[in-house]
């Protein structure tokens, strides 16, 4: 479990987290999303003891992360896959950081399969790409066996089966009681992998929910009809609280009723309906709304437009 409370860290007369309070359970995945500049780094870099807060606390298992006496035990992280040294293989690499926790050299074989790295295994990791320094990184946040995991940007650089290997071991993860936070920019695999979310913006937490939740308060969900009798349905359906709008390719869009109640009201009005069927937000489009006015860094909308090559 991680718990934070009141943490904030700031750099001269720049807060970059600011009095943030959230926890993260075991037993599930939790997303930590935000814009760049809003404080994920920072956060996750106090929580294993990077950074230290300038006030408030967060703790790992009960404790701060420097008062663990085998903390790789404790919690695994990846927040930097370049930060292995490049002129050793990738076993001796595992090797030399087991060692320090008494670890032995099974167990390093163990995640170097676990992670698909057994081809590469006696292979300097200065020769490694993008997507296998990933899986170098993974495999040594997982190297203590952690109750804890906590990973960065964990499918930069993998390849379709890397990005599902890791979906898979994540909940995979979370389904043994372990606690999982995962930080990452794409919404379509965050909506497949976590089942909470953690959204910062410029220091504060903006939302703290499970993922249908977080959705269903910042888009609007709908009823998508198509009938060559618009004009009656539109009757049907009208009451307060409904909005029916006519869409581009001619269906309608109707908020206020579900689809069992649309499709109730216009079975007992006689309406023929060709296609019906349920509608809500994306994860990207929440992510959108509830992050709208805490983006740091916004390029404009025209740059590069009309420029010469």
């Amino acid at each position: 479990m991680i718990t934070a409370e009141a943490l904030v860290k700031s750099y001269g007369s720049k807060v970059a987290v600011d009095a943030i309070d959230f926890t993260v359970e075991p037993g599930q995945v939790t997303g930590f999303l935000g814009p760049n500049g809003a404080g994920k780094s920072t956060t996750m870099r106090m929580i294993v003891g990077l950074d230290r807060p300038t006030s408030g606390r967060v703790e790992v298992n009960g404790r701060r992360y420097q008062e663990h006496s085998a903390p790789l035990r404790e919690v695994g992280v990846l927040l930097d896959a370049k930060a292995a040294n490049k002129g050793r293989s990738a076993y001796k690499h595992l090797l030399s950081i087991a060692a320090t926790h008494g670890i032995g050299a099974a167990r390093v074989r163990e995640v170097i399969g676990l992670a698909g790295l057994d081809s590469v295994a006696g292979k300097r990791v200065g020769g490694f790409s993008l997507g296998m320094g990933q899986r170098l990184g993974i495999a040594t946040a997982l190297l203590g066996d952690p109750a804890t995991i906590i990973l960065d940007e964990p499918v930069n650089g993998l390849d379709p089966e890397g990005v599902r290997w890791v979906r898979t071991l994540m909940r995979g993860l979370a389904a043994e009681g372990r606690t999982v936070l995962l930080s990452s920019h794409l919404m379509s695999e965050m909506a497949q992998t976590a089942d909470r979310l953690i959204v910062i913006g410029r220091g504060k937490v903006l939302a703290d929910d499970s993922i249908d939740k977080i959705i269903a308060g910042a888009t609007h969900s709908g009823t998508r009809v198509r009938t060559t009798e618009r004009e009656r349905l539109m009757a049907v359906v009208s009451r307060p609280g409904v909005v029916v709008s006519v869409l581009a390719d001619g269906a309608l869009e109707i908020t206020g009723l579900t689809a069992e109640q649309v499709a109730v009201r216009a079975s007992q009005a006689g309406v023929v309906l060709h296609e019906i069927t349920s509608t809500s937000g994306s994860l990207e489009e929440a992510y959108i709304a509830l992050t709208a006015g805490e983006v740091e860094y916004r390029s404009s909308a025209t740059a590069g437009t009309g420029a010469q090559r």
